[in-house]
């Protein structure tokens, strides 16, 4: 990749998911096993809000803010409670339920840094977001645990149902009564628009979301600051928001205000790194006008990424993808053993009988493959989908076959220099997953792929310019390093390699996809896991020295494949950058 497209802030999406970490994450963020269900407010159970942490300070002698347990070693919080206070003497509780007593669930760490966001903006309260390292790992519990964050560019409809929590005041100047129990209220998100017109033109920056009902009466206040604005997906707790300012408190027409922590996906990695927090996306609903996320935000590549993670799809996805159990580890390729692929599909015709594209299963029902494989061919009820296929000619024992009933190209393709080259097909019915049948985990929007990763490609195309793969036609597999895109675009030129293709391949060749693997995957492999990083597309020539393959960039298209599939969305996770 190009180094400006390692700058990118549309890292952030992806920003995101570094596997070995988030997976981890993402099984244990956002639950929230004992809970059932500020001002305005009423005391939440013990366990409730298992993120939920309480800041105290010899400055302040006690509470000070609130912030959210992210992962085993850092909290997030507010900018603004940090402008005066330091690391001496500052503790944080978690698993605390009063201020006053005894609380049995409760453990308290130090801090040993404190990492306020460059841009903050102590005027504005813009970049209102601060992470604390905790001086030791802390072990989760069903009373402490980590919430999952909104990944970069979800969308939070006007009217979606949050809760905030806190122990800061009950009303303007009124202190919360003893013993200091944890308050939680819902209040539904509005409208930057709306929020903007009521608190002044301006104010409300993209990095920014409001809250709180209209006739007031609800409302975070002093005390409660840094603490987590939460809203569920299925049995899942995602932070959308952090309490940073209002006027007043709770009153009529005057929302609170809350940052926006989807959009600092990538600052939030750059510093954690490791142990990542589990990034989850909130899908967008609704009017384009209703939207919270700014119009620009929505048209930016970046929410591609994240677009992303349904929270109920993706669990369950990214507990399923890129596993490849029967797996131990084209042109220049070998056999691949049964089951080494599992989300390998061949695409036929009814009308012809044979092969013509591959493509990868994304999830139970959706498969994703190349747009110029569908260049004259627009009817699904002639298209057989194989799944679990071995080769082309004799039984395949572990395979099983469905229709399609939509294909979909990218509206933005285009046939002469296969720029958005992808298209996604629904399945006629859903797939049962074994462990020769399964979907790939795709590259996340923001992911950053290093010249000379090693990634394997697969499918049944032609072993050579014009020579057909043997009979019985057995499924090839090869490894290939990426190509950076600065040496693929002098190589390849006068053709252009757009920010949304990637380029592998040897340079003294040998090594390709050729004709008929068109469609098929691009992986390669995080931990245990297998993430599709390229959609074969299109070279000159195959395998030809000086030449590299080019590939559909998976991760430019996290938004488009999530606004289209909805539910169940496919597991996306982030390549990170190395070194």
């Amino acid at each position: 990749m190009s180094a400006d497209m390692l700058k990118l802030g549309c890292m952030v999406l992806a920003l995101l998911l570094l596997v070995k970490g988030s997976l981890g994450q993402l099984n244990t963020c956002g639950r929230a096993p004992l809970n059932n269900r500020i001002v305005g407010g009423q005391s939440a159970s013990a366990g409730a809000w298992p993120w939920q942490v309480s800041l105290h300070s010899p400055v302040t002698s006690g509470h000070f803010c609130g912030g959210s347990l992210i992962n085993k070693d850092w909290v997030m919080t507010a900018a603004h409670c940090f402008e005066s206070i330091g690391t001496s003497g500052l503790v944080v509780y978690l698993g605390k339920q009063t201020q006053v007593g005894v609380n049995r669930n409760q453990i308290t760490r130090s801090v040993t840094k404190i990492i306020r966001h460059p841009m903050y903006n102590s005027i504005t309260y813009d970049n209102d977001i601060t992470l604390l390292l905790l001086s030791s790992s802390v072990t989760f519990t069903n009373y402490i645990r980590p919430v999952c964050l909104a990944g970069q560019g979800s969308s939070f409809p006007s009217g979606t149902q949050c809760w905030i929590t806190g122990w800061g005041n009950i009303a303007s100047g009124v202190w919360l009564p003893s013993p200091g129990v944890l308050q939680e209220t819902q209040v539904p998100v509005i409208s930057r628009t709306q929020c903007d017109k009521l608190l002044g033109p301006g104010v409300i920056t993209n990095n920014m979301i409001c809250a709180g009902l209209l006739q007031g009466g609800k409302d975070t206040c002093q005390g409660d600051s840094g603490g987590p604005m939460v809203t569920k997906q299925g049995a899942v707790w995602i932070q959308a928001g952090i309490t940073s300012w209002g006027i007043g408190c709770a009153n009529r027409n005057s929302p609170g205000v809350y940052t926006m922590v989807s959009q600092y996906q990538t600052w939030i990695t750059s510093i954690i790194k490791t142990n990542l927090p589990g990034f989850v996306g909130f899908p967008a609903v609704g009017s384009e006008s209703d939207r919270v996320v700014s119009a620009d935000m929505m048209r930016s590549g970046c929410v591609a990424l994240a677009l992303l993670l349904f929270v109920k799809g993706s669990f369950c996805q990214l507990n399923v993808c890129g596993r490849a159990t029967l797996n131990n580890r084209i042109v220049g390729g070998h056999s691949a053993t049964s089951g080494a692929w599992p989300w390998q599909v061949s695409l036929h015709t009814l009308s012809s009988g044979s092969h013509f594209c591959g493509g990868s299963l994304i999830n139970n029902l959706w498969v994703i493959t190349a747009a110029h494989c569908f260049e004259s061919f627009s009817d699904p009820s002639d298209l057989v989908v194989y799944l679990g296929r071995e080769t082309q000619e004799g039984y395949n024992p572990n395979e099983i076959s469905r229709g399609v009933t939509k294909i979909v190209n990218h509206p933005k393709y285009d046939t002469e220099t296969k720029n958005n080259d992808i298209t996604l097909l629904r399945l006629s019915r859903t797939v049962t997953f074994t462990n020769y049948i399964r979907p790939v985990c795709l590259a996340g929007q923001g992911s950053s792929f290093v010249s000379g990763t090693r990634c394997w490609i697969t499918g049944w195309g032609d072993i050579n310019s014009g020579v057909w793969l043997p009979s019985p036609g057995v499924l090839q597999e090869v490894a290939v390093p990426l190509v950076s895109r600065s040496v693929c675009t002098k190589l390849l030129q006068p053709r252009a390699i757009t920010q949304n293709m990637i380029c592998a391949g040897f340079l003294e060749g040998g090594k390709d996809t050729c004709q008929g693997d068109s469609g098929g995957p691009m992986v390669t492999k995080q931990g245990a896991i297998w993430i599709q990083s390229g959609i074969t597309s299109w070279g000159v020539g195959c395998a030809q020295p000086g030449l590299p393959g080019v590939y559909t960039m998976v991760s430019q298209y996290q938004a488009w494949i999530s606004s289209l599939i909805k539910t169940n969305l496919p597991g996306f996770v982030r390549i990170p950058s190395a070194g």
